[in-house]
C-alpha cells in the first residue's frame, strides 16, 4: 500500500495504512528496536558489572518486549497474507513457508550448531533434550532447560503460529479466520486462569502456545479489522488523541505491576496486548509526529533490522549466572552486537537474496494450466475437491 495520499487529506480522514520503504515498514522496525532493547536490559540486569536496578525486575521488561514482538508478528504476517489474498484471490502455503524458511531457519540452525559444538567441547553445559526441543521448535513445552536456550521458547511460539495461521485463513476463510482470532483473544485469559489451578501446568503459563496465543491474535485482528476500523470516526479520534501517549505508562503499569498472578492472567495480559496494538496503530497512522519520527531514524531502524539476530545470540553472552569476561558487562553486550551483525550479514542477508532470486524465477515461469482455488472471504477455499 502506498503511504501517499491526496494533498488535502486530513489526519482525521487518514485510513490505517502501511508506509513502506524498500519493502519494509519503518515504524515497526523502530518498535522492534524498543522491544529488543527491553529484552536486553532485562537480561543484562544481574550480569557481572551491570548496574543493579531492582525496579527493572519488577517491571517485567523482558516479558513486555516479547509481547511486543508477538503482536507485531501477528499484525505483519496477517497484513501480508491478506494483501496476497486480495491480489491473487488465494494464499499460497508453499510460498509462505518458503519465505519463512529462508528468513528464519538458516540463522536459527546456525545458532543450534554453535550451541552443539560449545556443549560438546565443554564450553557450556546444556540440559538433556535441550537441542531436541530447540531444533523441533518445542522449547515452550520444555521447562528443564539451560539458560543458553531459554529464549527459544518465544521463537517456538512464533513458529507454531506460522504453521497454523496461514492454513486457518486459507481453509476457514478470512472472515471465519478473524472470528477464530477473536475467540482466542476472549478464551485465552480464562484458559490461563484455569491452567493456574493445575500445579504441574502452572509454570508453563506465559510460554505454552495456548496461554500466549492471544498476543499474536491481537495483532491478527488489528490487521484484519484495519479497513473496517479506518471507517470509524471514533477509532480515528482515538489514534489522533493529543493525550494518547500518556496512556502508555498506564498500560505498562497495569500489565506489569498487577498485585496477583490471577489478575495478571485474567486482565493484565489482555490490557498489555491491546495497549501494544494501539501503539502499533498510532505509529503507523501518525509517523510524522515526534515519536514516529524517532522510531524511523536510522539507528532505530538499524537495530530493528538486527533484532532477530540480536535475540538469537544474546543469551550466549548475556548470562547472569556467568562470571567470565565474555559474560561481563559491557563486553557481553558488545559481543552480542558483533555476532548479531555477523549473523545478519553472513547468514540472513545471503539467504534473503537467494529467496528473492527464487521468487523472481518463479514469477518468470509460465503460469500453471490450473490456477489455485480462490479464497472465499466468508468460508474458505471456494472450490471443493
Amino acid at each position: 500500500m502506498s503511504s501517499q495520499g491526496p494533498t488535502n487529506e486530513t489526519a482525521a480522514s487518514r485510513p490505517l495504512r502501511l508506509p513502506r520503504i524498500s519493502g519494509r515498514i519503518p515504524s515497526l522496525d523502530g518498535l522492534r528496536a524498543l522491544s529488543i532493547g527491553m529484552v536486553l536490559i532485562a537480561h543484562l540486569t544481574g550480569t557481572r558489572n551491570f548496574p543493579w536496578v531492582e525496579e527493572i525486575g519488577r517491571w517485567q521488561l523482558g516479558t513486555f518486549g516479547v509481547r511486543v514482538f508477538f503482536v507485531i508478528s501477528g499484525f505483519l504476517i496477517t497484513t501480508l497474507l491478506l494483501e496476497e489474498a486480495d491480489r491473487y484471490g488465494t494464499i499460497s502455503l508453499r510460498g509462505f513457508y518458503m519465505r519463512r524458511f529462508f528468513r528464519i531457519f538458516p540463522a536459527f540452525y546456525a545458532l543450534c550448531a554453535v550451541l552443539f559444538v560449545l556443549d560438546r567441547t565443554g564450553v557450556i553445559a546444556l540440559h538433556p533434550r535441550d537441542l531436541l526441543a530447540a531444533v523441533t521448535y518445542t522449547m515452550n513445552y520444555h521447562r528443564d532447560r539451560a539458560w543458553y536456550v531459554g529464549h527459544i521458547w518465544s521463537l517456538s511460539v512464533e513458529e507454531q503460529f506460522y504453521l497454523l495461521w496461514p492454513a486457518v485463513l486459507l481453509f476457514a476463510g478470512i472472515r471465519r479466520g478473524l472470528m477464530a482470532a477473536a475467540a482466542v483473544v476472549l478464551l485465552a485469559p480464562p484458559l490461563r486462569l484455569a491452567t493456574g489451578f493445575v500445579a504441574s501446568f502452572r509454570p508453563g503459563i506465559g510460554e505454552t502456545f495456548q496461554t500466549v496465543a492471544d498476543s499474536l491474535a491481537t495483532g491478527c485482528l488489528l490487521a484484519g479489522l484495519g479497513p473496517w476500523l479506518a471507517q470509524s470516526p471514533r477509532w480515528r479520534r482515538l489514534l489522533d488523541w493529543r493525550w494518547f501517549w500518556w496512556t502508555v505508562p498506564l498500560v505498562v503499569a497495569a500489565s506489569a505491576r498487577n498485585p496477583s498472578a490471577k489478575l495478571e492472567w485474567l486482565v493484565g495480559e489482555t490490557v498489555m496486548n491491546v495497549g501494544i496494538a494501539l501503539v502499533i496503530a498510532r505509529t503507523i497512522h501518525r509517523p510524522d509526529e515526534p515519536i514516529g519520527r524517532l522510531l524511523n531514524t536510522r539507528p532505530f531502524v538499524w537495530i530493528g533490522t538486527l533484532s532477530y539476530s540480536l535475540y538469537l545470540w544474546q543469551q550466549v553472552f548475556i548470562n547472569r549466572h556467568g562470571t567470565s569476561l565474555p559474560q561481563s558487562f559491557p563486553v557481553n553486550l558488545a559481543l552480542t552486537l558483533v555476532v548479531a551483525v555477523a549473523s545478519y550479514n553472513l547468514i540472513e542477508r545471503p539467504f534473503l537474496r537467494l529467496r528473492a532470486r527464487i521468487e523472481r524465477s518463479r514469477r518468470r515461469a509460465p503460469a500453471p494450466t490450473s490456477a489455485p482455488a480462490p479464497l472465499d472471504p466468508s468460508g474458505g477455499a471456494a472450490a471443493a475437491g
